[in-house]
């Protein structure tokens, strides 16, 4: 009986070890939380490093911060058209228009910098330049046209160029003035290019953590920012993005991704899927170095008992012979060559994966 006992605790030890050494290094597929056609923006990932958390509460933080900051206040600046009055002195006063170098001239005084100055500090850096030669002088000035209030929009929309702004211009707001996405011709349709994820708006030396789609599409105010003067946009094109098939198709390759791309039409145009394939598939999102791994019931979908997913660009959608026996191989061969992807990546035509 002892001995039994003994070789009764041996067992379930090395079944808790095994246990251990299986989560520890050799997950399966299982883990991989699945994604869902009824979430738009999954929030379940496979690992997410604590840093990776830090940065997202970060940008969250910047995100509230661009919401509540106060209308800064307006300075004038070159090309501004302005109305300079100096009460009972109507030969003083004038119509002009701030110079290139952020100056305009005047009586007595000549040459006068007003670029950086607000409103009221201008009004007082003419009004004492010309006391000595007018006796209390009250002057004012009225902001009579804005040229100064622009921000830029280049890149994968209609009209890109510069435009100009008002306290309530959004990011939406501009990408309609410049007419929304760009089109391309492909496969006999119009499309789309621009890659809204991957877009970017930059105010001084600061990139905001601003997702434009999430603006432009889904109108979110924390993400949809009033603009600045300055502010400079660009909108990514598609033809920067693609997706990637490989695993268990007939023809691994890699697409250009394009808006509205699902799955079942792109594993279609990778000569579908292997009849070895396991029963869900893997998709990797959010590139190699910190990926987000998800698993789509792909049988449930030929089924009709899923909706088809709609794709990202940068998405790697990998199908698995089976749950276990290819994780490893996967995680450790596939996974580590992000290096590699990047410069495959770079290249538009379909790639060939051995």
């Amino acid at each position: 009986m002892r001995l039994g006992a003994r070789l009764a605790r041996t067992a379930v030890l090395t079944v808790a070890l095994a246990g251990c050494y299986t989560d520890r290094w050799t997950r399966h597929y299982q883990t991989v939380l699945e994604l869902g056609a009824e979430t738009d923006e999954p929030s379940a990932v496979l690992e997410e490093s604590a840093d990776d958390a830090a940065r997202a509460a970060a940008r969250q933080r910047r995100l509230e911060e661009l919401a509540t900051e106060t209308e800064p206040i307006y300075r004038l600046n070159a090309g501004d058209k302005i109305e300079i009055r100096v009460y009972g002195h109507e030969d003083l006063s004038q119509q002009t228009r701030i110079g290139p170098d952020g100056t305009i001239g005047l009586p007595f005084i000549g040459q006068t910098q007003l670029s950086g100055l607000t409103i009221g500090e201008g009004a007082e850096k003419i009004r004492a330049g010309i006391a000595p030669y007018v006796k209390n002088p009250v002057v004012s000035i009225t902001l009579t046209e804005v040229q100064s209030e622009t921000a830029t929009i280049v890149g994968a929309c209609m009209h890109p160029g510069v435009y100009g702004i008002s306290n309530s211009t959004r990011l939406a707001d501009i990408y309609a003035m410049a007419g929304a996405s760009a089109v391309r011709l492909y496969k006999g349709s119009d499309i789309d290019i621009a890659d809204l994820d991957n877009s970017v708006v930059i105010r001084g030396d600061e990139i905001l953590p601003v997702n434009v789609r999430l603006a432009v599409e889904k109108g979110d105010r924390l993400h949809n920012i009033r603009l600045r003067r300055g502010d400079y946009i660009h909108i990514a094109q598609s033809t920067e993005s693609s997706v990637t098939v490989c695993g268990e198709v007939r023809s691994p390759c890699r697409r250009v991704y394009t808006p509205g791309m699902g799955l079942l039409e792109t594993l279609a145009e990778a000569g579908w899927i292997a009849d070895s394939h396991w029963s869900h598939i893997i998709i990797i999102r959010d590139g190699l170095v910190h990926p987000r791994m998800y698993k789509v019931d792909i049988d449930g979908i030929l089924a009709g008992r899923c909706q088809n997913i709609a794709l990202k660009a940068g998405d790697i959608i990998y199908v698995p012979k089976d749950d276990l026996s290819e994780y490893n191989v996967f995680v450790r061969k596939l996974l580590p060559t992000a290096q590699l992807y990047s410069l495959l990546s770079a290249r538009v035509a379909p790639l060939a994966v051995d």
